[in-house]
């Protein structure tokens, strides 16, 4: 049970930093995902490089994290390892573009770097 728990949250998690980077229309969102203020605060302008960067970085972490869903759906030992990068990765996604917005998910990668280096829940070691 805890083991489909940890891989249906990893999954999701991971679908959910598409679902924020991908969609085009900034209108329809409470902030923009593409803009940076760390690297406008750098003095980068703000050009199709940065976009893409924000939809590299977030297709990184979702594909790790997808991985990491995956690994720990078929109890392999490399998901703690997939989960403790894709974490690292959102971190870094999180915290170059960091917006109030992204509170929570800054909270729930920070969760899976603490709960990774806990070995919690133990049944998944």
């Amino acid at each position: 049970m805890i083991t489909a728990l940890v891989s249906v949250f990893l999954f999701v998690h991971g679908l959910v930093h598409l679902t924020v980077w991908l969609p085009r229309q900034a209108d329809r969102q409470p902030f923009d995902p593409r803009y940076s203020w760390a690297l406008a605060a750098a003095g980068l302008p703000r050009a199709g490089a940065m976009d893409a960067a924000a939809i590299g970085l977030a297709s990184a972490t979702a594909v790790l994290y997808l991985i990491a869903g995956l690994a720990t759906a078929v109890q392999s030992s490399g998901w703690a390892a997939a989960a403790l990068t894709a974490a690292a990765v959102g971190l870094l996604l999180k915290t170059l573009w960091f917006n109030p917005w992204l509170s929570l998910g800054v909270l729930l990668d920070a969760g899976v770097i603490t709960a990774v280096l806990l070995a919690w829940p133990g049944s998944l070691y």
